[in-house]
């Protein structure tokens, strides 16, 4: 009860000083919507450092919130407000992702895509596919993924702003590389590299909350090159890739560059990055960063597994997320 009273004293901290800076709403549907779209960017910020099961009641309830505004507003207003309402899906989805309940997962990014549809945004609808479509890559399901970024191309039709495209082809090297295709994933990654280095340095558009440039790209090659098997790929990247501030998100690429160690034949030192992305998982009851964690040790196997692995193993035995 008091960590939920936390959290809800720290949205509001985060979102008052925007919120002062607003000019006027047009009118009270707006000033709502508004004021909901920074309670859901709020949230996001504070997943970063946050564990997602804390986060999930808080969102789920503020969903709720949007819900009942949306009900209760006039049904020429509505659009606006399934905008809002799409944003908030979108990072449920995300929150249940985290913690490895992949079936909610694409509940809400459905339901964040039909919201924004509703909304009319063609922008919105590309990033909440666009979403899915990494949310499936990651999975490993890389047909459906690759369909799922066409369509939010298409969505854009040929107004595609170039984050969006820088970002959407880190999504189809992920895709590719879930497929094994080593040709096409680095094709991707380079058109991503480019169009990323090209855009300017300012806070990103919306929906974006954070930052999309090349060390996002280099994070994504890291990936790529664990899921494809290349230690060249994940060992190059590995100190610029490093540098993202999301202990989770951190966690789960120090577990792709012990992959690359695993690849190429560094079995202590892929162990022992191993055991320290788990320690991150533990602290923030992250399902995704055990399971990937899961998944590395899945990749070696001997009869006689040294002390380092026989850790890992006693380690990850008896954990229920």
């Amino acid at each position: 009860m008091y960590r939920r009273k936390f959290l809800g004293g720290a949205v509001a901290a985060a979102a008052a000083p925007a919120l002062a800076g607003l000019p006027a709403a047009a009118d009270e549907t707006g000033g709502r919507a508004a004021a909901l779209r920074l309670s859901t960017s709020a949230y996001r910020r504070l997943d970063g450092s946050t564990p997602s099961r804390d986060l999930a009641e808080p969102v789920h309830a503020h969903m709720r919130l949007i819900q009942t505004v949306t009900r209760d507003a006039a049904r020429e207003r509505r659009t606006l407000l399934a905008a809002v309402g799409s944003e908030a899906a979108g990072l449920a989805a995300w929150l249940s992702w985290d913690m490895g309940d992949f079936g909610s997962a694409r509940t809400w990014y459905g339901s964040a895509i039909k919201a924004a549809r509703a909304a009319g945004d063609p922008l919105l609808t590309a990033y909440q596919t666009g979403s899915l479509a990494q949310f499936e890559a990651h999975a490993g399901n890389a047909a459906q993924a690759l369909n799922l970024t066409r369509r939010a191309r298409q969505a854009l039709s040929e107004r595609c702003p170039a984050v969006a495209d820088a970002w959407l082809s880190s999504v189809e090297a992920l895709a590719h590389a879930a497929g094994g295709d080593r040709r096409d994933a680095d094709k991707a990654l380079t058109a991503s590299r480019a169009a990323s280095e090209s855009l300017p340095e300012e806070p990103p558009p919306w929906p974006w909350v954070f930052t999309f440039g090349p060390g996002k790209v280099a994070a994504c090659r890291v990936t790529c090159g664990a899921r494809l098997g290349l230690a060249e790929w994940v060992l190059s990247d590995d100190v610029d890739a490093l540098a993202t501030g999301h202990a989770k998100q951190r966690a789960l690429l120090v577990l792709d560059i012990a992959a690359g160690h695993l690849a190429g034949g560094r079995i202590e030192a892929a162990f022992a990055l191993a055991s320290r992305a788990l320690d991150t998982g533990l602290q923030y009851r992250s399902g995704r960063i055990v399971e990937r964690a899961r998944a590395v040790r899945r990749c070696f196997t001997t009869a006689a597994p040294p002390r380092v692995v026989r850790d890992l193993d006693e380690r990850l035995h008896g954990v229920y997320l």
